[in-house]
């Protein structure tokens, strides 16, 4: 039986994550405690907010070595995603450090807003069990004004004027730019997934 921990890092989507997890039948208790976060099965560092202030939270609880360290299924979900890379644009803010990029703000004009809202679709990049059952152009719902580049930890990209990763994958860490937890039938089928990793 899978036994999930959220990291508390302040993000405001916490109860909705909670909530998308309770749908499948997961308890998922909202920890900073490091010893109960090791000794979770499945980790999800969710986030919605500024880069600067989640890696604040992470630090102030003394969970970034913790986190680096995790060796079970890890799944950043929006700006718990983004965390996972190097370095965002955002407020020059380094991040984790897990994935080998930084994150850079959309670029915007007449046809595209920043942030990017709403409902897009996906491309498939490489086959991962994350997003078994996940079809090429599944649509899933984004709010985000920072993206990841496409490199080779992108499981899954969206174009938003130009490709951006919308799932990752670097060794036991993954991660999804949209919210899975608004996404429908399949925000719940990775979230379905990623438990039974």
């Amino acid at each position: 039986m899978a036994k999930v921990v959220l990291i508390d890092a302040g993000g405001t989507n916490i109860g909705s994550v909670r909530y998308a997890l309770q749908r499948l039948g997961v308890e998922a208790p909202l920890s900073s405690d490091a010893n109960e976060i090791r000794a979770a099965t499945h980790v999800i560092l969710p986030g919605v907010g500024a880069a600067a202030p989640g890696m604040a939270r992470l630090r102030e609880s003394g969970l970034i070595d913790v986190v680096r360290g995790l060796t079970q299924p890890v799944l950043g979900v929006c700006l718990g995603m983004q965390l996972l890379f190097e370095h965002s644009e955002e407020s020059d803010t380094p991040c984790l450090g897990v994935i080998p990029a930084s994150l850079r703000r959309f670029s915007q004009d007449d046809d595209r807003r920043v942030p990017h809202m709403g409902w897009n679709s996906l491309r498939i990049e490489r086959p991962s069990p994350l997003l078994a059952g996940i079809d090429d152009d599944a649509f899933a719902y984004f709010v985000h004004s920072y993206a990841a580049p496409v490199g080779s930890y992108t499981l899954a990209s969206c174009d938003y004027g130009n490709a951006f990763s919308a799932v990752v994958q670097r060794d036991n860490f993954y991660g999804a730019q949209f919210h899975p937890e608004r996404s429908a039938s399949v925000g719940a089928r990775l979230l379905q997934n990623f438990i039974e990793l």
